[in-house]
């Protein structure tokens, strides 16, 4: 279970709950750090910089939404050396064109098969380590169809990459035959609101999934939570009704490890 971190506070948190790796998604990286629809306005050196920030303060394992890998071959290359280097320990690519949409939405495009197992393939040798995990994702189930979805897999892994995330499945019974039909490291996404029915992790893992991701759980709950805090603020002008909602000035000095920062003796200098 990787859940998604919006920003290095919140990376935090996962890491301190217990969890043993988490998810940073290119759309939250849209919707949190730019402000902006995931339609592919960000740019690696943005992807970069927040990845690092959250890479920074946590120790577990980070899995991060590459997009298509901000171009051709040479640019997804590019972008497995980069974000290799800024800390996560593997990336999915997707076949969709260049803008990208979301997974879950109509008007998506596809490149062709054979162009995307090239931009794999650079991908592949560009890898600094050998356990950095490469992931295909392809988003052909809701373009051309389910038998497109396996075939490209098969072909995506052929080219190197070390497993598949087939995008936006839409029954339980597509993800257990594509299980069957997909023989590899597989990647379940279980986003919400979308075309993905609800399942457990544990019933993913029992039709054959390793890794099940939860990309944007925690910013649709943050966001919620802030409309809502913003909302008693306007209209009866204090925040005091809403403090057994808040986490305390101590929780968050205790996430941060404030205050054996500020016990520790000053540096020479």
């Amino acid at each position: 279970m990787l859940p998604g971190a919006f920003n290095a506070l919140s990376a935090r948190m996962i890491e301190r709950e217990g969890f043993e790796a988490f998810y940073v998604s290119g759309a939250v990286l849209a919707n949190s750090v730019g402000g902006v629809p995931d339609v592919g306005l960000m740019t690696l050196t943005e992807s970069r910089d927040h990845i690092a920030h959250i890479a920074g303060v946590t120790s577990i394992p980070i899995l991060a939404d590459a997009d298509t890998g901000y171009g051709g071959p040479e640019n997804a290359a590019r972008t497995v050396r980069v974000l290799e280097a800024a800390g996560v320990s593997g990336i999915h690519l997707e076949d969709q064109e260049f803008p990208k949409r979301c997974g879950h939405l109509e008007g998506k495009r596809l490149v062709p098969t054979d162009e995307f197992c090239e931009k794999i393939a650079a991908a592949v040798a560009a890898k600094a380590s050998a356990d950095f995990l490469l992931i295909a994702r392809t988003d052909a189930r809701g373009v051309e169809g389910y038998d497109a979805a396996v075939r490209r897999a098969h072909a995506y892994l052929k080219a190197g990459a070390d497993g598949v995330f087939p995008e936006a499945l839409e029954s339980r019974e597509e993800f257990q035959r594509y299980a069957e039909d997909v023989d590899t490291l597989l990647l379940a996404n279980m986003t919400e609101f979308g075309k993905t029915p609800y399942l457990t992790a544990d019933e993913f893992a029992e039709m054959g999934y390793d890794v099940v991701i939860f990309p944007v759980t925690l910013q649709r709950c943050a966001m919620k939570a802030t409309q809502e805090a913003l909302r008693t603020l306007k209209a009866e002008h204090s925040q005091r009704s809403i403090l057994d909602q808040m986490q305390t000035r101590h929780e968050l000095y205790e996430l941060l490890g404030y205050e054996a920062s500020m016990s520790a003796p000053p540096s020479a200098s």
